[in-house]
């Protein structure tokens, strides 16, 4: 496909447009689930009736895999030949990227204990520890993703859970990619399951025969995946909303154009449910930036290009020219991407006015896809607005903590008298009862 072939980029001049019409630019292919919803009902209600019998059914039926019971679960001589049959400089690549993302999340963690003297002979404090079991869910549908693995895996692994599992779609020959696999062992996870989209969650749900119940899935996915775990929320839990990818490059003038739209395609190749946007406070740089995108579609896939310019000529995506950066820095918060890259000679003045983003890379030296694969933060990232309110794949989702306390007789009285009030205010007896002179009387 030649560039100038494609559909044009969309241009959205804020200036000129509704208060409707920017908000419309806001909405991503996972607003509206109810297609989604329904249609992931009856699948959820198969794998809890028919457990392994209906993921082999389902592979076949949606991955064209012919597997067995005892195939769902991939073998030591799978991860065995997965090693062998890789190229050693790709495994040099993954285990480069162990290295950063491990010692990211390392120092995430938290303390595992700690307390504190609030007052005389009161102590208060927490304690960490993991959770039981996880399920990390790698996507299969436009290609293999073992980078996603990396990025579930290792913060369960540094945290500490006692059963982490992978969970992802098997080929059509019923094996699972081979850099998963070696991603998989060189994070530490030696369970790998064959199963995707809904199946998966709702594997990871309920338990089979194979699939070890989980109390967590965390990983991103399709829109079947997303409804899935929306409606097995109440059996199984997941804090990352990670639906289809979404990004914004704000770009000043200072910026080089030809890298803005560079970078510009990263997030657009994934598929046409993406969400991507430029946005300038510069016509000049607007244009040059859309002047300069066709000699990269010369460089990529069909298939690719095709993807991006899908995203870049229709609503949910494309160049967003600003009067000036203050409505730039508006839109940007406005919109609340997953990934945010700030191109820009002096990346570091924009920061302090970004409040929502669930990814900031400053400077034009950092494009996403380093970030996703071997930077070291988690790429596993809120997205559709959550990032107002969520935060990137981390190792406090697979921790749990405890409140603690101790209070020393000398600082017990104090408590008691402050609790005595209110409890005799909202009217609970036995509250009262526990910190009055009952509790000082000696037992009879």
């Amino acid at each position: 496909m030649k560039g100038d072939q494609c559909a044009p980029i969309a241009v959205h001049e804020l200036s000129s447009m509704s208060k409707a019409q920017i908000a419309n630019l806001h909405i991503r292919t996972e607003g509206d689930l109810s297609e989604f919803l329904e249609g992931v009902k009856p699948i959820i209600d198969a794998v809890r009736q028919d457990g392994d019998a209906a993921l082999v059914r389902f592979a076949k039926q949606f991955d064209k895999a012919e597997l067995t019971e005892i195939t769902i679960e991939a073998s030591k001589d799978e991860f065995d030949r997965a090693f062998d049959s890789l190229d050693r400089q790709l495994i040099e690549t993954l285990e480069y990227a162990v290295d950063n993302i491990r010692r990211f999340h390392e120092e995430q963690m938290p303390k595992e204990m700690w307390m504190k003297e609030i007052r005389p002979g009161v102590l208060v404090g927490e304690r960490y520890n993991a959770i039981d079991s996880a399920a990390l869910y790698s996507p299969r549908g436009k290609g293999s993703f073992p980078s996603v693995t990396l990025m579930t895996t290792i913060p369960a692994a540094v945290a500490g859970v006692r059963e982490p599992i992978v969970i992802t779609p098997p080929a059509p020959d019923g094996s699972v990619d081979a850099a998963t696999l070696v991603a998989a062992r060189l994070a530490g996870v030696e369970r790998v399951f064959k199963a995707g989209g809904a199946v998966a969650v709702a594997a990871a749900a309920f338990g089979t025969d194979s699939v070890p119940k989980c109390q967590k899935i965390e990983g991103p996915g399709s829109l079947w995946v997303v409804a899935a775990k929306r409606l097995l929320s109440g059996e199984i839990a997941s804090h990352v909303r990670a639906g289809p990818t979404e990004s914004v490059l704000l770009v000043d003038k200072t910026a080089n154009p030809r890298t803005a739209a560079l970078d510009l395609l990263i997030e657009a190749e994934h598929g046409p449910d993406s969400s991507v946007f430029l946005v300038t406070p510069s016509a000049d740089i607007a244009k040059a930036v859309i002047d300069a995108v066709p000699e990269f579609y010369q460089h990529m896939d069909r298939r690719r290009v095709e993807f991006a310019t899908t995203v870049l000529s229709g609503k949910n995506g494309g160049v967003v020219v600003t009067r000036d950066i203050e409505e730039a820095y508006q839109f940007v918060n406005d919109y609340a991407p997953e990934h945010l890259q700030v191109l820009s000679k002096n990346p570091f003045d924009h920061l302090a006015h970004i409040r929502n983003a669930s990814e900031i890379l400053l400077g034009e030296n950092l494009p996403s896809s380093i970030a996703n694969y071997v930077m070291g933060p988690n790429a596993v990232l809120p997205t559709s607005g959550a990032a107002r309110f969520g935060s990137p794949l981390g190792v406090h989702d697979f921790l749990k903590s405890a409140s603690i306390g101790h209070i020393s007789q000398a600082g017990y009285a104090e408590m008691a008298m402050h609790t005595n009030r209110f409890a005799t205010y909202e009217g609970f007896d036995a509250h009262r009862n526990a910190v009055s002179d009952l509790r000082l009387q000696p037992a009879t």
